[in-house]
C-alpha cells in the first residue's frame, strides 16, 4: 500500500483526485508532463550533489537540498519546507541533471535552497488528501466572491499546500487587477494563508488539456512547459495563410508549434531567390506566384496578381535566369524542364461506389439476376449439346463413306 501511495498525487485522478496507481479507484493514469529522463545516470562521475527537483501541482517545480542524504528516487513523495509550514511533492529529477536544469532556469548555485525534511508518511498523505478534497469547492466559492466584487478576472484553479495552511489561487486577467480586498475576504472565509498567482492563456490551456487540430493531445498539456512568444512573422516565414482561425490554438493565441520549424524554413529560404525578382524571357515577364520552400520549387505567373500561364521551376534555374537578365540576356523559355506536379489517381479501394452495397435485399437481387443471365465467356448448355451431336454425325458420315469406298474397290477386284 505504501508503494502504491508513493506514486499518487501527480495531477489528479478524474475520479478521486489521484494519479499514477490510485488507492481509491485503482485506475492507472499517466503521470502527466514534465517527467524528465536522467540520461546521465549510467555515466560514471561524482554523485555528491544533494539537490533534487520536486514537482507539485500545475507543473510547479522547486529545487530542494537533501541535507539528510535520503535515498531518493524519481517518483518518491517527500515532505519539503514551505512558506510557511511544509509542502508535499514528487521527486522529479536527481543527480547531475538537476544542476543543468537549475542553470537553464536561471537559478544560481550559491542561492540558499529550502530543505527536504523526510519521505512522506501515511499521516502526511492523509492530511494532504483532506486539503486537496477542498480545492474544487474553494475555487467555486472564490469565483463567486470575485464576481460579487466586480473584478475582471477568472480563478482557474486552487492548490492547497501539503499541511493545508496555505492556498495558491491561479487566475487569468487581461488587465491589472486590484485584488487586495479579495485576499482579505478569502483569508477570512477559508482561514488559510492566500497567495495569488497569475497565469497566461497558454498555461490555462495546458492545465485543462484537449486535442489539437493535428489529432494529438495539446503540447502544452503533455510536454511543453516553457512558453515563448509567437509572432505573425513565424507564419510569414513559413508562407502560411494569414487566417487567424487556422493559426490560433484553443487558447486563442497563436499556436506554439509555429515556432517548431521556423529555423528550418528560415535556412531554406536563404537558398531561394528574392520574392520581388522578375524573370524576363523573350516572350513575357514572370512574377513569383507561390513557392515550395522545403522543396526548392518556385511557381511563376505572367500576371503579377492573378495566376496566369503558371510555370514551376527549381531554384537553381531561377538563379540562372536572374544572372542572364543581369547580363542583358533573355532565354527563350522560362525552363526547358518544367516541373509538373503529378496529380494522384484516386481509385475506389473498396470496389463499390454505391452506398446500397450494405443493403442485403439489393445484394440478393443482384445474385438472382446474375444466376439467370448466362455468362458471355461461356456458351449456353443447349448450344454445347447441339455442337456435340453435330460432331458425332459428321464422324459417322465419314466412316460410312470410307466403308462404301473400300467395299466397292473389293467387288471390282473379284469381278476381274
Amino acid at each position: 500500500m505504501e508503494e502504491n501511495r508513493s506514486r499518487a498525487f501527480i495531477n489528479g485522478c478524474p475520479r478521486c483526485h489521484h494519479n499514477g496507481i490510485c488507492d481509491t479507484c485503482g485506475r492507472r493514469e499517466p503521470r502527466g508532463k514534465l517527467n524528465s529522463t536522467d540520461w546521465l545516470q549510467h555515466i560514471a562521475g561524482d554523485e555528491s550533489t544533494n539537490v533534487v527537483e520536486v514537482l507539485f501541482k500545475n507543473t510547479r517545480i522547486g529545487y530542494f537540498d537533501n541535507i539528510n542524504h535520503l535515498n531518493l528516487k524519481i517518483g518518491d513523495l517527500v515532505v519539503v519546507e514551505g512558506s510557511p509550514g511544509y509542502d508535499i511533492g514528487r521527486v522529479n529529477l536527481t543527480g547531475h541533471l538537476v544542476a543543468l536544469q537549475m542553470k537553464k532556469n536561471g537559478i544560481k548555485d550559491d542561492r540558499e535552497l529550502r530543505k527536504v525534511i523526510r519521505l512522506a508518511s501515511d499521516e502526511d498523505l492523509d492530511k494532504f488528501e483532506e486539503a486537496r478534497a477542498k480545492e474544487h469547492s474553494t475555487m467555486i466559492k472564490a469565483r463567486a466572491i470575485a464576481e460579487e466584487l466586480g473584478l475582471s478576472m477568472k480563478i482557474g484553479d486552487v492548490e492547497y499546500q501539503g499541511d493545508g495552511g496555505k492556498a495558491i489561487f491561479y487566475y487569468i486577467a487581461d488587465e491589472r487587477v486590484d485584488f487586495r480586498k479579495l485576499i482579505r475576504i478569502l483569508a477570512e472565509t477559508f482561514k488559510v494563508r492566500i497567495e495569488m498567482r497569475q497565469i497566461g492563456a497558454r498555461q490555462e490551456a495546458g492545465r485543462i488539456g484537449g486535442i489539437g487540430p493535428c489529432g494529438r493531445p495539446l503540447c502544452c498539456a503533455t510536454w511543453l512547459n516553457h512558453f515563448v512568444s509567437v509572432g505573425t512573422g513565424a507564419a510569414r516565414i513559413q508562407d502560411l495563410s494569414m487566417n487567424p482561425q487556422k493559426l490560433a490554438g484553443q487558447c486563442g493565441k497563436l499556436k506554439c508549434c509555429l515556432n517548431f520549424e521556423i529555423d528550418s524554413y528560415a535556412e531554406a529560404q536563404q537558398e531561394l531567390p528574392p520574392k520581388d525578382a522578375v524573370l524576363e524571357t523573350l516572350d513575357n515577364q514572370y512574377f513569383l506566384f507561390k513557392s515550395d520552400i522545403l522543396g526548392r520549387n518556385l511557381t511563376y505567373s505572367t500576371d503579377k496578381h492573378l495566376p496566369a500561364n503558371l510555370v514551376t521551376i527549381n531554384a537553381k534555374r531561377a538563379f540562372e535566369i536572374i544572372d542572364l537578365n543581369k547580363k542583358g540576356l533573355k532565354p527563350e523559355t522560362l525552363s526547358t524542364e518544367i516541373i509538373e506536379t503529378e496529380k494522384p489517381e484516386f481509385g475506389d479501394i473498396i470496389g463499390q461506389d454505391s452506398v446500397t452495397r450494405f443493403d442485403k435485399k439489393n445484394n440478393k437481387k443482384k445474385k438472382k439476376n446474375n444466376s439467370q443471365q448466362p455468362n458471355n465467356n461461356q456458351k449456353p448448355l443447349e448450344s454445347a449439346n447441339n455442337d456435340s451431336k453435330q460432331q458425332k454425325n459428321r464422324k459417322q458420315n465419314r466412316n460410312r463413306k470410307h466403308f462404301v469406298k473400300n467395299h466397292s474397290a473389293h467387288n471390282n477386284e473379284n469381278q476381274s
